[in-house]
């Protein structure tokens, strides 16, 4: 078996292991490449939200040549990806590569600043998570509840980043930071309304109907599913799998999730007294 595997790795063309790390988080090295860049992620976020409050002249000269950095691995990054792509045209218009492209041209050129777009590929680092289905502190259930408040997080955050860019320049002095573009954006998006902000410019506004739309289409929808899940975590009992020991089964599950082996009888016990309860 392991020759198998040494040959396949071997009949490897550089590309095809370059892709392999980039794309396949179950390797040491693509694990690791994952977790840095959405390390750098947080850190680019966090510096474009910092920037937006005055700042000491040499923190902020520190946080500029950080970024720049981190815009220089994100190049780097992009081009491996480019240049290890089954399709090259392909994954040139793929999703997260347009938003990679978006993130950083713009703000090479100094057009416009939307690294706040970067967050977009958490959702793509998300796909980590199923390496921590089966850990009895989080579970299947435990990552959904994860992702959805990721999402929520991710589409607050974004509109506030965009709605900050827009009507920053055109009156500073209600949306001075990154917090009054949050606040903004979450009164917005829960239709609450106050009406103590609003957006003077074309696109402000063009963005705040996207955001009323967006908040009641989606996030009663999130808020919901959210509230179910957490409900289902609750009802689960830590039942241990007597052949894989997976726990975290829910209360009226016979089988285990992953080995399809009969649950304990002490858990079957039990349903049949809350049945004969009932009756």
């Amino acid at each position: 078996m392991d020759s198998g595997v040494e040959v396949t790795e071997a009949a490897l063309t550089p590309r095809e292991r370059v892709r392999r790390e980039l794309e396949d988080a179950e390797t040491g090295i693509g694990l690791g490449v994952n977790v840095a860049i959405a390390l750098l992620i947080l850190i680019s976020t966090g510096i474009f939200v910092a920037q937006t409050y005055e700042l000491p002249a040499p923190l902020a000269a520190g946080l500029q040549i950080l970024d720049w950095l981190i815009i220089g691995l994100f190049c780097a990054e992009y081009f491996i990806r480019l240049w290890a792509a089954k399709s090259p045209i392909r994954y040139f218009f793929s999703l997260y590569a347009i938003v990679d492209l978006l993130a950083i041209v713009p703000l090479l050129t100094g057009i416009f600043d939307i690294r706040y777009l970067r967050l977009i590929r958490w959702f793509r680092i998300l796909k980590l998570a199923r390496f921590l289905e089966e850990e009895p502190w989080l579970g299947q259930d435990g990552i959904i509840v994860t992702r959805i408040i990721f999402t929520l997080f991710a589409i607050i955050f974004i509109y506030s980043g965009a709605i900050y860019q827009v009507e920053h320049p055109a009156d500073p002095e209600a949306f001075r930071t990154f917090l009054d573009a949050v606040y903004f954006a979450v009164v917005t998006m829960t239709t609450v309304g106050y009406g103590d902000v609003t957006p003077i410019s074309e696109a402000g506004r063009t963005l705040t109907v996207m955001m009323i739309l967006t908040g009641i289409a989606l996030i009663p929808s999130q808020l919901g599913e959210l509230l179910q899940n957490i409900a289902r975590i609750k009802d689960k009992k830590k039942v241990t799998c007597t052949s894989c020991g997976l726990r975290n089964h829910e209360a009226d599950a016979l089988y285990c999730r992953r080995c399809g082996t009969k649950l304990p009888l002490v858990m079957a016990g039990k349903r049949q007294a809350g049945k004969g309860q009932r009756e």
